[in-house]
């Protein structure tokens, strides 16, 4: 004679069988929230922006004259960049004793194709060198129009420099100046960029490594 299960027995089964299920579940998810917190630092990284391609076109101080090239402003400004997520690479395409008309000649050179950006430090050799100020500016617009013909952007940066910028002989920058030019070009770079080129938010929550 065949016993049958009383209900109070199935019920019991029953309630085992979901108590398992329910841990098992449970386990699971500890399981995979553990994995989450192990790996999501591992895996994130900073979304990357598009490269950044920028050509620093000038004449000796551009160039690095009396502190080299890796003080000089253009290798300054390339560390503050990618310290800000910029992906950006500074040429430096500075020509000792360059004057504008020089410069013009060789834009197509010295901004290769790639270049996004270029930052024009048009310098004093015009004058110095018995040019013009209308010969210099219609040099620089020459420039700003071949560039924008090209899709490139420009940046002249031109303003009159105090007096502490420059070393002994009046002419050339320190190596406190070139910081300080790096530093005032940042937001400058930035702004001109267009949104691909930008550095991209991180998740939120989320923190570089």
């Amino acid at each position: 004679m065949q016993l049958k299960p009383s209900t109070d027995n199935r019920l019991a089964v029953l309630d085992a069988h979901c108590a398992f299920r329910v841990g098992s579940i449970a386990m699971s998810l500890r399981f995979v929230g553990a994995l989450v917190v192990v790996l999501l630092p591992m895996a994130w990284r900073p979304a990357a922006a598009d490269p950044v391609q920028i050509v620093a076109v000038g004449a000796s101080n551009t160039w690095g004259w009396g502190v080299g090239g890796q003080s000089a402003f253009p290798a300054q400004l390339e560390a503050l960049l990618r310290a800000k997520g910029l992906e950006a690479h500074v040429i430096n395409a500075g020509v000792v004793a360059a004057t504008t008309a020089r410069m013009l000649r060789r834009i197509d050179s010295a901004a290769p194709l790639g270049t996004d950006l270029v930052i024009l430090q048009p310098g004093g050799n015009d004058l110095r060198f018995f040019g013009t100020r209308e010969r210099r500016a219609a040099n620089i617009g020459a420039i700003e129009r071949r560039l924008r013909e090209r899709g490139i952007k420009l940046i002249v940066f031109d303003p009159v420099f105090p007096p502490e910028y420059f070393s002994f002989d009046g002419i050339h920058f320190t190596t406190a100046a070139h910081a300080q030019i790096a530093a005032e070009l940042v937001p400058l770079v930035t702004a001109a960029l267009p949104k691909s080129k930008q550095p991209r938010k991180s998740p939120e929550g989320a923190k570089p490594r």
